[in-house]
């Protein structure tokens, strides 16, 4: 049994044991006030963090399958990198790249752009292949750079992934892309949405293969990209009938307010997009809690807990900050291939954390740094098995906060949901669902005997 085999198998028995929804906070997380939730943009753990000491990195990616094509045959050397817009080979990778993990730092440095790469529902399954990971180059449109990883060990996250602790076994909470991941954070469901056209629905054959993609499952799930029936959404979103009515769903937003807990969803380039303005390349389906009722076009919540983040970097200036802050920051700085640089987005949030660990908030804050979605790049690890929704592929995740483990790789089997965990944890909250009531609450990664 290899050492991906036996890792994937403490994965299921970990979803298994997971602790109790209803289990006393831990002795010492009430002395953390204030949550603040970082979600970048399309990086798997092993793209990002695969050279990182002591995590389940690259070295032991070596003993992993080899890629193979659709027939299930081994490639001889990995497909062409085609350029996005033309479809012909970028001429910045070699034609020969051999069938394994390379640096893409070699072809296209952290401060540069390389295209994006598919990263949807039913592909992301196709990709994990039930466990091998071999088919992440099959079911991806941009040939060999599914395999490609970034040396990010001269980043700020990387810096403070050494100082505080790095989790190793965090993964997506949903197969596929932006939207469905976005949800899962926020509320830990996949919204139903039965009214939708039959141009935006997928189609499936007998036996459960892609025959044409959508954006709504065949039984009326949203599971790709989809935009609010409220604003923001994009001026090419004109038909109503196509995006997403009004969900009435319970959220982590919702908690928090029935036990007058304050939170917030601050987001780069939220004022100009309400005022019908795109700058720093908005993402408007990145704005999970726009799509709620609750926090709906012209509720008094909606003024109140969704901001820009300008307003999250003057609270910090002036030492305050909500229990718990989500920050989703711009396109441009989220990291996102296709449209962002990795280096861009890196500065970004180090000055964030920069901010708050010089102002008083430090002392009793915690801070965790993640990303929606693999991006439709390669990990090794294979994810455990929950439900239809997912888990999807292994992501980086950091938590930073001076009762963070210090140089510490946790190796606890996390979600996306684990960050639900962790806020109903520290406030007493009810779950939102079973992924979350069952999920591990990071807790492991503190150390309540640190100053």
């Amino acid at each position: 049994m290899t050492r991906t085999t036996l890792a994937a198998a403490a994965i299921a028995a970990a979803i298994v044991s997971a602790p109790a929804a209803h289990a006393a906070p831990p002795a010492g997380l009430d002395r953390i006030n204030h949550i603040v939730v970082v979600y970048l943009e399309n990086r798997s753990f092993d793209s990002m963090f695969g050279k990182f000491p002591g995590a389940n990195g690259l070295n032991e990616a070596m003993a992993a399958a080899p890629q193979v094509d659709r027939a299930g045959r081994p490639y001889a050397v990995l497909p062409a990198i085609l350029d996005e817009k033309s479809k012909q080979p970028d001429p910045r990778f070699p034609a020969d790249l051999v069938n394994a993990p390379f640096d893409i730092g070699r072809y296209v440095k952290l401060t540069e752009k390389h295209r994006d790469l598919v990263h949807r529902f039913y592909q992301n399954q196709e990709q994990i292949n039930g466990g091998g990971n071999d088919r992440f180059v099959a079911g991806s449109d941009a040939g060999g750079l599914a395999m490609g990883y970034y040396d990010t060990s001269k980043t700020r996250l990387w810096a403070y992934a050494r100082e505080f602790t790095l989790a190793d076994n965090f993964f997506q909470a949903a197969f596929g892309g932006s939207s469905l991941n976005h949800f899962w954070l926020v509320c830990a469901c996949t919204p139903k949405f039965d009214s939708a056209p039959a141009a935006i629905r997928a189609q499936l054959d007998a036996d459960g293969h892609l025959l044409k993609d959508g954006a709504i499952s065949p039984d009326g799930y949203v599971i790709n990209t989809i935009f609010s029936f409220y604003p923001p959404y994009p001026a090419s979103a004109t038909d109503v009938a196509r995006r997403l009515p009004p969900l009435t769903e319970t959220n982590i937003g919702d908690r928090l307010s029935e036990k007058k807990v304050s939170w917030a969803w601050y987001s780069g380039g939220w004022n100009a997009a309400m005022a019908g303005r795109v700058e720093g390349n908005f993402q408007y389906h990145h704005q999970p809690f726009s799509f709620f009722a609750s926090t709906g076009e012209g509720t008094r919540a909606k003024a109140e807990h969704l901001k820009d983040e300008t307003d999250l970097f003057a609270a910090v200036a002036q030492g305050k900050l909500p229990a718990v802050s989500f920050y989703k920051p711009a396109g441009d700085d989220n990291e996102h291939p296709g449209y962002a640089d990795v280096a861009r987005g890196d500065a970004k949030v180090a000055g964030l954390i920069d901010a708050i660990r010089k102002s008083p908030l430090w002392r009793d804050t915690a801070i965790i740094v993640t990303y929606d979605e693999n991006g439709g790049f390669w990990d090794h690890v294979a994810p455990p098995k929950a439900d239809r929704w997912g888990p999807g592929t292994r992501i980086p995740a950091m938590v930073i906060s001076p009762y963070a483990r210090k140089g510490f790789v946790d190796h606890t089997v996390y979600d996306t949901t684990s960050i639900l965990k962790l806020i109903e944890t520290r406030y007493r909250l009810k779950p939102l669902g079973e992924r979350d009531a069952k999920a591990g609450d990071l807790t492991n990664a503190f150390d309540f005997g640190a100053k």
